[in-house]
């Protein structure tokens, strides 16, 4: 298989299971306002179904992104890039039968030792089998990450070299730094290998204790694992994706993105603190030693600012009096920016304790995340997306980026509007003062599906054209 038509399987898999995803999602808020009717059991296995691939799919998406463009600059593998593919969807597959045909409903952070104690709702098989996706999966993400460590290496020597540690610290001239897209490819590999191995290793002892209940781990550190292992994950996906916007936004505007000490000292910076943030998820955990919450917290504040700031700022000025002529792919990922931007003021006050002891378990959470995720990664996806295949004379693509955009925003507004009021995430039953909010969430879910949709099928139309210009080179 050739580079172009593997990243064009990977756009054609992350594409239908991204839908997939969002329809999920779309049931659920549907069932929450009761304009459906779903039973309280099932309702858990979508939500763990919905999370786990989102989470697994936003991830696939943005290697996709991010192995496209680093490929311009490094030399990568075709069959370690097509292996990966083939890991996700067997993963896939093991985590789906889990769910729909085994009942697991333990959420996407499989907490230990949850999984073994399901009260007869899910066998241990259908546990191993929702762990084993997950590890069919990491296995593939970390061949695919030593393979683009790899092909950077032999080009720039070190990791250090190619993060710009150097430029970041005065030690070297800007101008002999690397490109921006290697600097967030070597972030990501540095994040990520380290977050897999700690989260194989936890869904290794957790499936030896379903089998072996003897065998005792402490649950404390399992959770810190985990969540170790889902922040960095999560937060990868969106630093693979923001490579679109430092590649296709030029393309649009002719010049070239700007890369200068403050730029390369953001990335460094991340590199150590996305590591170290993610306490923050466990600032309920009254056994979490003191300090470690608090660092956390401080963390917190700052953690997404530096590259957020940077990549912010350079979309400005790259597209400030450019002119510019926009199409959707350019208007895809500087939305991106602005989602993945917006998203981070909520991130930031549920970061804080105080704020965190009363917001955390309310749809507050789920509005922040939904909103970098779906406004943010999701949107530099499809942004790129469409930059493969334009099809520029669909008169229905601007009408879809208008329906994602505008629906998203409703989604995610609904989620932080009933978290400020303490509407609780994760209930499949809601009270009948809380339906307002569920009914406007479902419209924004709806018309978000609807314009994704347009999205995805304008990119699919167009593949046999792609896919000949690709047999004629």
């Amino acid at each position: 298989m050739s580079a172009r038509a593997a990243v064009l399987a990977y756009i054609v898999v992350s594409g239908l299971v991204l839908l997939l995803m969002m329809l999920l999602g779309l049931t659920m808020r549907l069932a929450q306002a009761q304009w459906i009717n779903i039973q309280p059991d099932f309702f858990y296995v979508i939500m763990t179904m919905h999370g786990a691939g989102m989470v697994g799919i936003a991830g696939l998406s943005g290697a996709a992104v991010m192995w496209y463009f680093v490929r311009r600059y490094a030399p990568v593998s075709t069959a370690v890039f097509v292996a990966n593919l083939v890991f996700f969807l067997i993963g896939a597959v093991l985590i789906l039968g889990a769910g729909f045909i085994g009942g697991f409903a333990a959420a996407w952070t499989f907490l230990f030792p949850l999984p073994a104690h399901s009260g007869e709702l899910w066998s241990v098989n259908a546990a191993a089998s929702y762990m084993a996706g997950l590890l069919f999966i990491g296995v593939g993400f970390l061949l695919l990450h030593l393979d683009i460590a790899r092909g950077i290496l032999s080009v720039y020597g070190g990791l250090g070299a190619a993060l710009g540690v150097k430029q970041a610290f005065g030690l070297a001239p800007e101008d002999e730094g690397p490109p921006a897209a290697v600097t967030a490819s070597t972030m990501v590999l540095i994040v990520n290998i380290l977050g897999i191995l700690l989260g194989a290793a936890v869904l290794v002892v957790s499936l030896v204790n379903l089998y072996v209940p003897s065998f005792a781990f402490n649950a404390l550190a399992a959770k810190n694992m985990i969540f170790f292992f889902g922040h960095v994950f999560i937060n990868a996906t969106i630093y693979m994706a923001v490579i679109a916007v430092y590649e296709i936004l030029p393309a649009c505007t002719h010049r070239k993105w700007k890369t200068n000490r403050a730029f390369y000292f953001a990335w460094v910076l991340s590199a150590v603190m996305v590591l170290a943030v993610y306490p923050h998820h466990l600032l309920m955990d009254f056994a979490m030693p003191t300090w470690v919450l608090i660092a956390s917290q401080i963390i917190s504040w700052v953690s997404g600012l530096p590259v957020l700031l940077v990549t912010a700022f350079g979309a400005l000025t790259n597209v400030y009096r450019s002119g510019i002529k926009w199409t959707v792919a350019a208007g895809l990922v500087f939305v991106g920016v602005a989602g993945w931007a917006i998203g981070v003021i909520p991130a930031i006050a549920d970061g804080t304790i105080e704020v965190n002891s009363f917001m955390h378990n309310t749809q507050w959470v789920p509005g922040h995340f939904h909103t970098y995720l779906l406004l943010g990664m999701v949107a530099m996806f499809f942004g790129f997306m469409t930059y493969l295949v334009p099809r520029r004379t669909s008169a229905l693509l601007p009408f879809g980026f208008w329906l994602y955009v505008v629906g998203g925003s409703v989604f995610v507004l609904s989620f932080l509007a009933a978290g400020s009021v303490s509407v609780p995430r994760r209930y499949a039953v809601h009270l009948p003062e809380w339906l307002p909010y569920d009914r406007v969430a479902s419209i924004g879910a709806a018309l978000t599906v609807l314009g994704a949709l347009i999205l995805v099928l304008n990119f699919v139309i167009g593949l046999p054209s792609a896919m000949r210009e690709e047999a004629e080179t």
